[in-house]
């Protein structure tokens, strides 16, 4: 009678644990869609070289107000920054600036209300040469 009270223990926290996982998974599956007033991560690139140039897909694309750069590991020099959208058109963002490690720019509005990005297009350089951490640069829209 112990034995299987400990059996059935056993199959009731193996079933708690599988069901967790279950809605783990459809979180992730999700972490893409457009929730209302949320962040939605769009990609990542890394910056390699002394002057780098990169192009961040966004994957299914969707329609955005507005994107926001964030910056990790080691600072990030931007020169030039272009959206461009789903109909062919394009926009220079204005970012010229140098962003540290843990920072991020503003909300930038995009043009025209909700936008449906294909891409966005870097110009940039690592901030810093003697740092042995080659920087991130994550897009967000919202």
């Amino acid at each position: 009678m112990v034995r299987s009270m400990k059996i059935r223990l056993v199959l009731g926290l193996l079933l708690i644990l599988g069901a967790g996982d279950i809605v783990s998974a459809q979180r992730s599956n999700y972490s893409r869609t457009q929730v209302p007033g949320r962040w939605v991560f769009l990609g990542q690139s890394q910056v390699d070289g002394r002057m780098d140039h990169d192009r961040i897909l966004v994957p299914g694309r969707g329609r955005y107000q507005r994107v926001q750069i964030r910056v990790d590991r080691a600072p990030i020099e931007f020169h030039r920054v272009v959206v461009h959208y789903a109909n062919g058109g394009s926009e220079e963002l204005n970012i010229r600036q140098r962003i540290s490690a843990g920072g991020q720019t503003r909300a930038i509005d995009l043009r025209g209300n909700e936008r449906d990005i294909e891409s966005v297009e870097f110009f940039y350089a690592r901030g810093r040469w003697n740092s042995y951490r080659m920087p991130r640069v994550r897009l967000y829209g919202i």
